[in-house]
């Protein structure tokens, strides 16, 4: 068996919004939609959007998640979406920085998914 991709599937509460979270703000193509079904990808990288179901408490920690995003440049991917970006509420971005596991990082937050763009870097400054 060759595993091909690794696709996080996410339930959300709106998925036309969480797809123009992915869209605007992260640079994904929504490529495909249905009723209740979203996918969403950029590159070689996917996330798969679900309805959650009726009268989901979206704020339950259980429904917290992260996903990590590895780019090339996440400096020009925020640079790219920064208007967008710059749209959401205070406090759900988190502008580029180096982490000291060697990694330059910015984070964006919509609905209970904490969404970590990065790429490698040779050491913190």
């Amino acid at each position: 068996m060759t595993v091909r991709n690794v696709t996080p599937m996410l339930a959300v509460a709106d998925i036309d919004a969480a797809s123009a979270f992915l869209r605007d703000c992260l640079g994904f193509d929504v490529s495909f939609t249905m009723e209740g079904y979203a996918y969403c990808h950029r590159g070689y990288g996917a996330i798969r959007l679900i309805n959650a179901e009726p009268g989901a408490d979206m704020t339950d920690p259980a429904r917290q998640h992260i996903v990590y995003i590895d780019v090339d440049d996440a400096d020009a991917v925020y640079t790219e979406h920064k208007a967008a970006l710059d749209a959401l509420p205070d406090g759900h971005v988190r502008p580029p920085f180096d982490q000291p596991y060697n990694q330059r990082e910015f984070h964006a937050v919509h609905g209970p998914f904490l969404f970590m763009v990065g790429h490698e870097i040779s050491e913190t400054k």
